[in-house]
């Protein structure tokens, strides 16, 4: 089996990583890949976002499975071009995929199925939004109705913090076109939980939720990134809590999305809030997350590829499950100095010799081998450390340790991943 992986970036080259064990004898491509993953797979040197050049080079080297990573080819179009080239792809159609292309797009569906989210309204001049603001005080929560990398929601205490990202995004276009339409919602009190769903457009799979931490400071201050570390399992995602989310969240969105014309096919990321009124909306990925992927794939026992193959297939993933091994998985980003703010590149990066083994994972993000074999940064997150461990705390005090083993000029990571779930371990063993 030939398999192309589009995107490479740290959850590319976790889905690499999981792919190779499902299927160890399958030949891997990817699109001009990272550091960590260039030992893994035969290079392609085409952009991610190049979906023409992309469906040609798949088509004429007879791939039998494409798996796209990142948002941006998928809301372009690319798994609509691969199909009509007769191509079997994983991921949404560009419609679909609005879910996360376009909050403002997936604000109107939610309110539509009645699915709980936040209160809000989309802008697109800066008058309104601000008087909206002033009508509705703070705290209060401004978005990028686009794609932003993760970066486009502020949380603004102050009237005026709203005022700034307001005149930030459809004054100044800090945030491109993502940022020319926004969307301002109520700020909703609760806890985060990352719900992952693989799709066929009707029926889904449940893989193991997580929670990540995207403020780049110790505990959850500082702006928003891309995401400083993820953990799973979460205790507050009981059985109930994922009923709930199944019943009142991706049951109705999915058949909304059909509704449209545009039946989700590919992995759903719902970003909710554990709320006092039950579970709400904060967003909707069409992709798997970032740095979720690099904790909850190492805990999957059962095959990805399987799903993914009954997806692209056009089958039914009716009556399918997926099984999780026993244990707690924590992941530390390991960051470059100034991010998510400007920083520099180029820096060698050493990993220590005998670091990574079958329970402690590095996968990497912003890197790349130079010709002389030294490995270098090449982005803000230059890359993830995961490992596992019987317990939460076991596996968040070896993660810890990993990340600050990973040497470069200014390299930064948190240390406190999973410092509510800590909190609660000690509360309940106390």
């Amino acid at each position: 089996m030939r398999i192309l992986m589009v995107g490479n970036g740290g959850r590319e080259h976790a889905l690499l990583w999981k792919l190779r064990r499902d299927a160890p004898h399958a030949t891997f491509f990817a699109t001009k890949p990272n550091g960590g993953m260039a030992p893994l797979c035969e290079a392609v040197e085409i952009d991610p976002g190049d979906v023409e050049a992309l469906s040609g080079w798949a088509a004429a080297h007879r791939i039998d499975l494409t798996v796209v990573g990142p948002e941006g080819p998928l809301a372009a179009g690319i798994v609509d071009r691969f199909e009509a080239k007769g191509l079997a792809v994983f991921g949404p159609s560009r419609a679909a995929a609005r879910i996360e292309s376009s909050k403002a797009f997936a604000k109107e569906l939610l309110r539509g199925a009645h699915v709980p989210t936040a209160d809000h309204k989309t802008f697109s001049n800066q008058a309104g939004a601000v008087e909206w603001v002033r009508e509705c005080g703070a705290p209060i929560v401004v978005k990028a109705s686009g794609l932003a990398a993760g970066k486009g929601a502020v949380v603004c205490t102050t009237e005026e913090e709203a005022v700034a990202a307001i005149d930030s995004m459809l004054g100044d276009l800090d945030f491109g076109e993502a940022g020319r339409e926004i969307v301002i919602e109520e700020f909703m009190e609760g806890e985060e939980l990352s719900v992952f769903a693989v799709c066929d457009g009707r029926d889904f799979v449940l893989l193991e939720p997580a929670q990540d931490h995207k403020r780049v400071g110790e505990g959850d201050t500082g702006p928003n990134t891309g995401g400083m570390g993820a953990y799973s399992p979460v205790s507050i995602a009981s059985a109930a809590v994922l009923a709930e989310a199944s019943r009142t969240v991706i049951t109705p969105t999915l058949a909304a999305l059909a509704a449209e014309g545009a039946p989700f096919k590919g992995l759903l990321y719902a970003g909710l809030m554990n709320t006092a009124e039950g579970l709400k909306v904060v967003e909707f990925n069409c992709r798997f997350g970032d740095p979720e992927t690099q904790v909850i794939l190492p805990l999957m026992q059962s095959s990805l590829l399987d799903l993914m193959i009954t997806v692209a297939e056009g089958r039914s993933l009716a009556g399918r499950t997926a099984t999780t091994r026993p244990g707690a998985a924590v992941t530390t980003v390991v960051a470059s100095g100034g991010y998510p703010g400007a920083y520099d590149k180029g820096h060698t990066i050493h990993v220590p010799d005998g670091l990574e083994g079958e329970d402690l994972l590095v996968f990497h993000a912003g890197t790349r081998v130079q010709n002389d074999g030294t490995l270098v940064t090449t982005g803000g997150r230059v890359c993830a450390v995961t490992a596992i461990g019987p317990t939460f705390a076991s596996a968040a005090d070896a993660s810890r340790a990993a990340a600050a083993r990973i040497d470069f000029e200014g390299a930064f990571y948190r240390s406190d991943i999973g410092w509510r779930e800590r909190g609660r371990t000690e509360r309940r063993e106390s």
